[in-house]
């Protein structure tokens, strides 16, 4: 038998960095992830593996412990491309758009062809509100790659909001022939358009918009829009004059309703879909249990039962709300109470889709659902739920109750 031979580190570190790339490819990123870190505690400071484990950590939705070995790896190579792509997603994540606008940069100094990296820059500055830049950053991207359906559909985006409605439309159709999304182009085609709505805003749609607007989402809700919905549903739910033993916040977000409805309910709890709005919610401390779920699968698939619902601007997001009516009450005890806002629709609609992206309902369908599904309206207030462009935004909140 020959001498038994001990691979140096080096080479251990070598085999490890290769697994975790494959495991990566594979899709498996938690095992991906101590591969890393095993390969980086046999060789510290290695500038590729703290970028791949800072890349996997961002895809496993970890977003600040990403940026420790990115920033590690940067420290040695300011040019280093993967790293530099993934810090930046990383901040625009975290709402550090000027951060992430740096590194977008930086990044096409290096690389000044690489079309979806202009892309995301015109991203980056569409969050800053640069809006003129933004355009011209999806121009260059499109005239490196003309068959980019994303860039076609941020483009879209764009032009609709600073008032180009039939060049938007236009964008739109192009990001389809091109292959970006069809429901979610579909989607945005239909609120420009005023016809062949869906019942729903697709969920890609929903939980990009808010993984995305996390980072600055109350800031910018109440402090710019005048959000006022989560405010006066509280109010409302005050009135009712009663103690719940346990309430849902469906659809709550960053928690703006948890502070302000937990005074009134001794077990608080809440669904979202977007795992970065959670994280907020969390950090108020007043949720018992906060889980990520899309919300007719989780008023379907849950044991839970409450004697409180409520959802502060969610319905925005759904066209027709009878699955929600069904789930709802399907979870509410006898006597328990759902209490909700929506922006108003004329009575000639059920609901309607708006340019702005967002669905109205109307009283009287609200009213039918209710009817339908053994509910009885406890009581009604109009008034305005945000503002956008200036302008007041019709509100109408409702508090039922199962009987």
């Amino acid at each position: 038998m020959g001498p038994f031979r001990m691979s140096n580190p080096f080479e251990q570190a070598r085999d490890l960095f290769v697994e975790g790339v494959r495991l990566h490819q594979d899709g498996r990123l938690e095992d991906a992830e101590r591969q890393f870190q095993a390969c980086l505690a046999l060789v510290p400071g290695r500038a590729s593996t703290l970028a791949n484990l800072g890349a996997t950590r961002l895809k496993l939705g970890k977003v600040r412990e990403a940026l420790e070995p990115l920033e590690q790896a940067l420290a040695q190579d300011p040019d280093a491309a993967d790293a530099l792509r993934h810090r930046a997603m990383a901040n625009n994540l975290l709402g550090r758009h000027e951060a992430a606008l740096a590194d977008w940069t930086r990044l096409l100094r290096i690389q000044p062809d690489q079309a979806a990296t202009w892309q995301l820059h015109g991203e980056t500055l569409q969050h800053l509100d640069r809006h003129d830049e933004a355009l011209a950053s999806y121009d260059a991207a499109l005239a490196r790659d003309p068959n980019l359906g994303p860039a076609w559909s941020r483009r879209g985006a764009l032009l609709k909001d600073t008032g180009r409605p039939e060049e938007a439309a236009a964008a739109f159709r192009k990001a389809i022939e091109n292959g970006d999304d069809a429901d979610l182009n579909r989607y945005f085609l239909a609120a420009l358009e005023g016809r062949d709505a869906p019942v729903a805003a697709p969920r890609r749609y929903v939980e990009f918009l808010f993984d995305g607007y996390a980072g600055n989402f109350d800031e910018h809700l109440v402090g710019v829009l005048r959000y006022e919905a989560h405010r006066v549903l509280a109010q409302q739910l005050a009135a009712l004059g009663r103690r719940f033993d346990a309430a849902l916040d469906l659809g709550c977000g960053t928690g703006l309703c948890g502070p302000l409805v937990k005074p009134m309910v001794d077990v608080l709890e809440g669904v979202d879909l977007s795992a970065n709005m959670l994280a907020k919610a969390a950090a108020l401390g007043v949720y018992d249990r906060l889980q990520q779920d899309e919300l007719v699968h989780h008023l379907t698939t849950t044991a839970r039962r409450y004697e409180l619902v409520l959802s502060a601007d969610v319905f925005i997001y759904l066209g027709a709300l009878e699955a929600v009516f069904d789930g709802v009450s399907r979870v509410v005890e006898r006597g328990g109470a759902f209490c909700f806002s929506v922006e108003l629709a004329p009575e000639g609609h059920d609901f309607t889709l708006r340019p702005s992206q967002r669905y109205a309902h109307s009283e009287r369908y609200l009213r039918a659902l209710a009817l339908r599904h053994g509910f009885q309206v406890r009581s009604t207030l109009r008034h305005p739920i945000r503002e956008d462009q200036r302008q007041p935004i019709p509100g109408l909140y409702l508090c039922l109750q199962a009987v």
